[in-house]
């Protein structure tokens, strides 16, 4: 135990992502490649921007084939993503089942399987067509979670968060307090988005937060705390966090990648959009994870940004770190995984948390890319363009969403 609760490990971890599974992911991240490319999966023509992070892989090659064309596009994504994790973390389906009961799954997604629902609505309101059987069911935004948990053989708390952009690092957050309070010995954590549509493009274009002048440059459309930057890049990824207690993992003589030393979440009650000028929730989420980790702010060397790429979000996001660190803000190197990957919405917190695991194990940190004009208002540390070897021993994780949900992790080193 330390601070008098049990320890929270990583054991293992699985991402599905633009740029392929876990390890061509890292690849790519650590060596500054984009996975943002225009979207293939329709023409695109039609709309205004026609860039996205979309995967590519076929579900089929992991999932059942009739069981696959069943399931919402998130809940083949985050089953995946768990079939990874479990590979990875040393466990099977067997020695799961022996303590089922005292596995959980905490699954965060902003959308879950709202296309189904919607492209069934059409059909009934164009059409006439009887929604099909099961249709309403595979749109419920649980459904994802259900599905990571069936991969599992998990019989303990099943549990769906729905925070935005903050949705996977809240499930993180809270799976890891399912350990601390005894309800789980393990916990499947993570998040999902896949939903690449038309219609949500636009929507989020009418927004003005999108993107939208780089459909023949995709790669240089994400751009963090670039003064030309003009909005984020909609993506999509799921990915699966194995936690456990250290002494289970110590007892089962698994690897450990990681720690989870704290946690902590805040609204704004501001703006459904746009933060408070101040990031004021984003400053408290982040002075309360560091005080549930029981660390000071100079304790920090190295923070993954939200860094989504808006005008608003990098600016407020780093007037809150200087808030919070002080001075110390500008010894602390800053990258953010979007840059390379988009916005992936609720799965971010979940793919950033696998990224943070390979540089806590490798002491490298990934970079921003296409920061080549830094804004005047942005000006710590970017880590720009080029990852940068370092000692990385204690990370805080920043998630901040649409309707004033704010998410902070604390990872370490074990």
């Amino acid at each position: 135990m330390v601070n008098g609760r049990p320890r929270v490990v990583v054991t293992g971890y699985g991402a599905v992502t633009p740029m392929g599974t876990t390890d061509d992911f890292w690849y790519s991240i650590v060596n500054g490649k984009s996975g943002i490319k225009r979207i293939q999966s329709f023409d695109p023509s039609h709309i205004t921007v026609q860039i996205a992070g979309e995967i590519t892989l076929d579900p089929q090659d992991y999932l059942d084939p009739k069981e696959a064309r069943r399931m919402a596009r998130a809940s083949q994504m985050v089953q995946i993503a768990t079939k990874l994790a479990i590979e990875h973390s040393g466990y099977t389906h067997e020695t799961l089942e022996e303590v089922s009961s005292r596995v959980g799954v905490v699954v965060g997604t902003a959308q879950g399987g709202f296309n189904v629902a919607s492209r069934s609505n059409v059909r009934y309101e164009m059409e006439g067509r009887t929604p099909r059987p099961l249709e309403l069911i595979h749109a419920l935004p649980n459904i994802p979670g259900h599905y990571a948990g069936m991969e599992a053989r998990a019989t303990g708390p099943l549990m769906t968060i729905t925070t935005a952009c903050a949705s996977s690092s809240q499930s993180i957050g809270e799976g890891a307090q399912l350990i601390r309070d005894g309800r789980s010995d393990v916990v499947f954590a993570g998040g999902v988005e896949a939903l690449i549509e038309d219609y949500i493009l636009e929507a989020l274009y009418s927004m003005t937060v999108l993107a939208s002048s780089y459909n023949d440059d995709p790669t240089r459309a994400s751009r963090p705390f670039d003064r030309d930057r003009e909005g984020f890049v909609y993506s999509e990824a799921a990915s699966i966090l194995v936690l456990e207690s250290y002494e289970r993992a110590v007892a089962r003589g698994a690897e450990i990648y990681g720690e989870v030393l704290g946690y902590a979440a805040s609204s704004d009650a501001f703006h459904v959009t746009t933060p408070d000028a101040e990031g004021v929730g984003a400053q408290k989420a982040m002075k309360w994870a560091l005080q549930d980790a029981c660390l000071n702010p100079e304790d920090i060397d190295y923070i993954n940004a939200h860094g989504s790429s808006t005008p608003y979000n990098d600016r407020i996001e780093t007037y809150a770190i200087k808030r919070i660190f002080g001075e110390h803000a500008y010894q602390i190197p800053v990258s953010s995984t979007k840059s390379m990957i988009g916005h992936t919405l609720g799965a971010s917190g979940g793919v950033e948390a696998v990224a943070i695991m390979k540089m806590l194990s490798e002491n490298v940190i990934h970079p921003t890319i296409n920061l080549d004009t830094p804004d005047p208002d942005c000006d710590l540390d970017y880590v720009p363009n080029v990852a940068r070897d370092a000692e990385v021993t204690t990370v805080l994780s920043n998630s901040f969403g649409f309707g004033g949900q704010n998410a902070c992790i604390v990872f370490g080193k074990v």
